[in-house]
C-alpha cells in the first residue's frame, strides 16, 4: 500500500471530493443561494466552474468580467466546501469566431467550420493560443491563491484533428524534428517506394486520412496520429503555463475519456498533478451488465497506474446522460456502485456532470443532482446524497493506492497501428475487448491489475499479460525478456511482435525479437469468417475450447506445447505453449478464443503464481477489492 501527503489530489484538501460541474452563470443570484444550500445538504464539497463560461468572463475582447466567480468561491469558501476551477478554451465565444475566423478548426474534408458546439478551434492558431493562454493568466492572477481554490481544470476533453494549412506545416516541421531533416530517412521508414510514393520534397507531404488523401503509407499515418496527439498536449501545455508559473501550489489537471483512441494519455503523465477522467458507461438496450462494469474498472485501473496515485472521476451521470441511444435510468442500488466501484479502483471522490440541469440548448435532458423535477425528495437527489454520506464514512481511503502484481499492457500506439493495418482482417481487430478478456480472468478472481503500456517499467510486477502486442517499440522485446529471465512471468498472444514503431514489418527469421523469450516463431495467421470455429485442446482448465478469428501457426524454438488445434489443416499444431527463461516462464496463446479460456487461464496462473487476492471465493460477478482499512465488496450482477 502507497501511502504518503502527496499522494492526496491536493495536501490541502486531504478527503473524498464530492460534487461536480455547476454553471450558476446559468441561473439569477436566488438560485445561487439555494444551490448552496442543497450542496450541503447532498454533501457536495468540490465543485468545477467555468468550464464554458468564455463569454461571461470575456464579454468582449479585453473586457473581464469575473464577479461571479469573486462572489461564488467566496461563499463556497465559507462554508467548508473547494473549487476545481476551469479555463474555458473548450468553447472560444461568437466574438472572437467572427473577429479571428482562423481560430477555427479545418475538417478533414479541408473545409473550414463555422462557429459552434465545441472543442470547434485549430489547435495550430498562434491567435488562438495567444488567447487561451492570456485567459489562463488572467484567473491566476486574480485566483490563483485564493483559499477555496483546490485544482486547475484546462479545458475540457481535449480532442479532435484540424486540417488546415497551419496544422500540415506543423505536422511537416515534426516530421523533420523527428527525421532529422532527412526525406531518405522518412522514405526508408515508411517504405515509400511501394506504389512510387517517395517524397523528393518535404512540401509533398500532405495530411493523410479518409475522404481526400494519401491512405496507403501507414507509417505516415500512425505519425499524423502521433502528431495530433502530440500537438493536443502542446497546447494544453502553452494553455497551462501560466498556471503553473503564477499558482505554483495549485495541482493542475485535464479531464480525459477513458481510451479515447486520438490522445495516448501515457504521454501526459509527467505533465498533470492527477489524472481526472468522465466515465459514463452506456445503457444501451439493456441495463448494465457485468461486462460493462469489467470495462469500466479496467479504465480506472488504468488511471491509478498512469502515476500510480489516486485519480479523481471527474465527470459521471448521477441519472442518465442524453447522448445515449436511449436513456435508460440508472436502476435503485446502480449509483451508489458506481461512485463506490470508483473509489475501490483509487478514485479519491465521485463527481458529477451537471449540478443542476440546464433549462435549455443541447444538454437540458442530462442528467443532474438538482433536476427540472427539483431536489429533496426525488429519488436522484436523495442517492447522492447517500453517497456523500458514504463518502464521508470512509473518508480514510482518500490517498491510499494498493501495489499490484498483475500488469496489463494496453497501447495506444499499437492500437493506432493494429486499427490501420489492411490484414489478418480490414478494419478493428478487437484489440481493446482482448485486453479486457485477459483482465476479467483476474478482475474476477479478486485479484488487482494494473493497466500500463509497453513503455513502462516491467520489473515491479510478477506477471505481464501483453495481448495482440502487434508494434514492438525500441528496447521492448529486450525489456520483455529480462523481465521473464529475472523471475517474471509473460502472456503474449497471436498477432504481437510484427511490426515496428514505423509499422515496417519486422522478419519473422532466427533473429525475430521475442523467438528467445517465447520459445516459438510465427509462421502463418488464419483469419477466420466471423461465424467461423475451430476447436482447441490444452491442459489447462476444461481442455477444450473454441478458437475464433485470428489462428496463428507457430513453429517450436524450445517452447513446451501445452494445447493443440483440433481442427483445419493445423490440427495438432500447437495453440497454447509455455516456454522458461532464466527463472522465468512465457505462454503464448497463439488465437482468439473464448471468454471461458481467459478465465480458466487466469485460474491457472493465480494458482501457479500464488497471487495476491483481496479475499478468499466470492460468488459470480461478485469482485472484492482491498483499499486502505476497507475492503469493497462489488456486486455487479442484475
Amino acid at each position: 500500500m502507497n501511502m504518503n501527503p502527496s499522494n492526496f489530489l491536493n495536501p490541502k484538501f486531504p478527503s473524498l471530493w464530492h460534487g461536480g460541474d455547476y454553471n450558476p452563470e446559468q441561473w439569477p443570484k436566488e438560485v445561487w443561494t439555494e444551490d448552496l444550500r442543497l450542496m450541503k445538504v447532498a454533501g457536495v464539497n468540490a465543485l468545477t466552474m467555468g468550464v464554458f463560461s468564455w463569454v461571461t468572463l470575456e464579454p468582449a475582447e479585453g473586457e473581464y468580467d469575473f464577479s461571479f466567480l469573486d462572489e461564488l468561491m467566496g461563499r463556497l469558501g465559507d462554508q467548508g466546501a473547494h473549487v476545481i476551477l476551469a479555463t474555458p478554451s473548450a468553447a472560444p465565444p461568437a466574438w472572437m469566431a467572427k473577429k479571428y475566423p482562423e481560430i477555427l478548426r479545418t475538417g478533414p474534408d479541408r473545409v473550414r467550420r463555422l462557429h459552434g458546439n465545441r472543442v470547434n478551434y485549430n489547435l495550430a492558431s498562434p491567435i488562438y493560443r495567444a488567447k487561451t493562454r492570456e485567459m489562463a493568466t488572467k484567473l491566476a492572477e486574480r485566483f490563483g491563491d485564493h483559499p477555496a481554490l483546490a485544482l486547475w481544470h484546462v479545458s475540457n476533453e481535449y480532442g479532435g484533428e484540424d486540417y488546415s494549412e497551419q496544422t500540415r506545416g506543423a505536422f511537416i516541421d515534426w516530421l523533420k524534428a523527428k527525421f532529422d531533416g532527412d526525406l531518405d530517412k522518412l522514405n526508408a521508414a515508411y517504405w515509400t517506394a511501394f506504389w512510387s510514393h517517395c517524397y523528393t520534397e518535404w512540401d509533398q507531404i500532405e495530411i493523410p486520412g479518409q475522404p481526400y488523401s494519401e491512405t496507403s503509407i501507414h507509417g505516415l499515418t500512425l505519425d499524423w496520429r502521433r502528431f495530433s496527439s502530440a500537438q493536443t498536449l502542446d497546447f494544453y501545455l502553452n494553455e497551462s503555463e501560466p498556471l503553473r508559473q503564477l499558482s505554483p501550489d495549485v495541482p493542475i489537471t485535464t479531464n480525459m475519456m477513458g481510451t479515447f483512441e486520438p490522445l495516448d494519455y501515457w504521454k501526459w503523465k509527467d505533465h498533470v498533478d492527477c489524472f481526472t477522467w468522465d466515465s459514463y458507461p452506456c445503457f444501451t438496450d439493456h441495463p448494465m451488465e457485468t461486462h460493462d462494469w469489467v470495462k469500466v474498472a479496467f479504465i480506472h485501473d488504468m488511471y491509478r497506474s498512469f502515476k500510480q496515485k489516486p485519480f479523481l472521476l471527474i465527470e459521471s451521470t448521477p441519472s442518465s446522460s442524453n447522448w445515449y441511444p436511449a436513456m435508460r435510468l440508472k436502476r435503485p442500488g446502480v449509483h451508489m456502485f458506481e461512485c463506490m466501484q470508483a473509489v475501490a479502483h483509487g478514485s479519491d471522490g465521485a463527481m458529477y456532470f451537471q449540478w443542476r440541469q440546464s433549462r435549455g440548448s443541447q444538454e437540458k435532458w442530462h442528467g443532474a443532482v438538482v433536476g427540472h423535477a427539483g431536489a429533496e425528495g426525488t429519488r436522484v437527489f436523495e442517492e447522492v446524497a447517500e453517497v456523500g454520506a458514504r463518502l464521508m464514512e470512509i473518508a480514510e481511503v482518500a490517498g491510499q493506492c494498493e501495489s499490484s502484481e498483475v500488469a496489463c499492457i494496453y497501447d495506444w500506439e499499437n492500437q493506432w497501428a493494429l486499427r490501420d493495418s489492411c490484414g489478418p482482417i480490414v478494419g478493428e481487430k478487437g484489440y481493446f475487448l482482448e485486453c479486457l478478456d485477459y483482465y476479467r480472468g483476474f478482475w474476477e478472481r479478486s485479484v488487482q491489475c494494473d493497466v500500463i503500456d509497453s513503455d513502462q517499467d516491467f520489473s515491479p510486477y510478477k506477471l505481464i499479460v501483453a495481448p495482440m502486442l502487434y508494434m514492438l517499440k525500441p528496447d521492448v522485446a529486450e525489456r520483455l525478456t529480462a523481465f521473464v529471465e529475472a523471475g517474471g512471468t509473460l502472456v503474449t498472444s497471436y498477432l504481437s511482435g510484427l511490426v515496428d514503431e514505423n509499422d515496417l514489418v519486422i522478419p519473422r527469421g532466427e533473429s525475430w525479437p521475442l523467438e528467445r523469450v517465447l520459445g516459438i516463431n510465427p509462421e502463418e495467421i488464419d483469419a477466420l469468417y466471423p461465424d467461423e470455429r475451430v476447436r482447441i485442446q490444452t491442459q489447462i482448465g476444461s481442455g477444450t475450447y473454441m478458437a475464433s478469428r485470428f489462428c496463428d501457426i507457430v513453429r517450436l524454438r524450445g517452447a513446451e506445447v501445452l494445447g493443440t488445434y483440433a481442427g483445419e489443416f493445423y490440427a495438432w499444431k500447437p495453440f497454447l505453449t509455455r516456454h522458461e527463461l532464466g527463472r522465468g516462464t512465457s505462454y503464448y496463446v497463439a488465437a482468439r478464443t473464448e471468454r471461458a479460456f481467459h478465465d480458466d487461464l487466469a485460474g491457472h496462473l493465480v494458482a501457479e503464481l500464488q497471487l495476491k487476492r483481496a479475499t478468499g471465493e466470492t460468488p459470480q460477478g461478485v469482485r472484492a477489492i482491498n483499499r486502505g482499512p476497507f475492503t469493497f465488496l462489488m456486486n455487479s450482477t442484475a
